[in-house]
């Protein structure tokens, strides 16, 4: 299988630091003196969107969050300005019904010509949670997630559904479908129920960026997890990039950007993101241990955006050749979503889709440009 180049919408604005003032809380940590350079509207939304098509990208992760502009409303108004770009949606499963959810997926596939994915976020702020009025455990999240899941799947068919669980009760659950069914279900998690959930669900299993043999392991065991309940796995990655003609100027401007953050910033952080209940923020943090010393964890992966910010903490690093080299790495363990970023994106999407993307499609590691479907 080809690998399947994605990248990002900055929804909460976009800058050329690690962290701007759009992502205050504890995904990230604002000063007052921070700047968002480029505010999250749809002229700059669409630019980005319209340059990931014209790079070649298959599709683009809308991230959910209260510091984010809503995924659903700003992908549907985006769908309208792009003509082959797919828009991975990320949700919160138990902030709305999953019949509706199912609704919705399918308008969307209509409105859009069968260019939605979804992405199921579970939700690992206990803070963030509350301020949707969500006082679930982590485990009970996992639980109502499978749940909902087994219910969205349900009304997606073609008979109306029953079901009657722990946290859902239906009747009749269904969804006028549309030509293109159901998308596919990309979900994250790095505890054992976010796993248990995954082997029995979705269709792709996403991490964040460990390193190769960190990520070997894991997809050794959810394969093994999958292959129990009768089920195969695709899985993904999610990470940054920063990718230079020279490797001499990419980790200049890693470093730029790693001298922009002080101590203090560093620390509070830190503090913020000890208090979350996820496990994989938390594999994020050992990953650096919350020193900016040795942060190059492994040939060109840098995790220096875990210092400051939370959710995917590491970042290819390098020349075009050494993020072609690392990401075909990757796709030999079996990676066949890889869920790019890098700030500005406007400009590292085509840093990435010049470089990198042009020696993957040489390569045959990704499809040529214009076959991405």
């Amino acid at each position: 299988m080809s690998l399947h180049l994605h990248w990002y919408l900055p929804t909460s604005g976009d800058g050329r630091g690690i962290v701007s003032a759009g992502r205050t809380g504890s995904r990230g940590i604002g000063d007052d003196h921070d700047v968002v350079e480029r505010a999250p509207d749809i002229a700059y939304l669409a630019q980005v969107a319209r340059s990931a098509e014209q790079l070649g990208f298959e599709a683009v992760l809308t991230p959910t969050g209260t510091w984010f502009e809503d995924a659903w409303l700003t992908t549907a108004a985006l769908s309208q300005v792009t003509e082959r770009l797919k828009f991975l949606v990320a949700f919160r499963p138990g902030l709305v019904s999953p019949t509706l959810a199912a609704q919705q997926a399918q308008t969307f596939q209509r409105l859009s010509g069968g260019r939605l994915l979804l992405n199921v976020v579970t939700g690992g702020d206990p803070v963030e949670q509350r301020r949707f009025g969500d006082r679930l455990s982590h485990d009970e999240r996992y639980d109502r997630c499978g749940e909902f899941l087994t219910v969205l799947r349900g009304a997606s068919g073609r008979e109306p559904f029953d079901y009657v669980g722990k946290h859902y009760d239906v009747e009749g659950a269904t969804a006028k479908m549309s030509e293109w069914g159901l998308p596919p279900l990309f979900f994250g998690g790095a505890s054992s129920a976010a796993e248990d959930v995954a082997a029995e669900h979705v269709d792709v299993y996403l991490a964040w960026g460990e390193t190769p043999p960190q990520l070997k392991t894991r997809i050794d065991r959810m394969r093994e997890k999958a292959a129990a309940h009768g089920r195969e796995l695709s899985f993904g990655v999610r990470l940054h990039t920063l990718g230079r003609d020279t490797a001499k100027l990419a980790w200049a401007e890693a470093d730029r950007m790693l001298e922009a953050l002080t101590p203090e910033r560093i620390a509070q952080a830190q503090a913020d993101l000890a208090k979350t209940d996820s496990v994989g923020q938390q594999r994020m943090r050992s990953l650096h241990g919350g020193s900016h010393k040795d942060l190059e964890i492994y040939p060109n992966l840098w995790a220096g955006y875990g210092l400051v910010r939370g959710g995917a903490g590491t970042a290819l690093v390098g020349s075009h050749e050494q993020i072609a080299e690392r990401l075909e790495e990757y796709h030999a363990l079996g990676i066949d979503h890889a869920i790019l970023s890098g700030q500005p994106h406007l400009e590292e999407a085509y840093w990435f889709g010049e470089g990198t993307g042009r020696l993957l499609r040489q390569r045959g590691i990704t499809p040529p440009l214009g076959h991405q479907q």
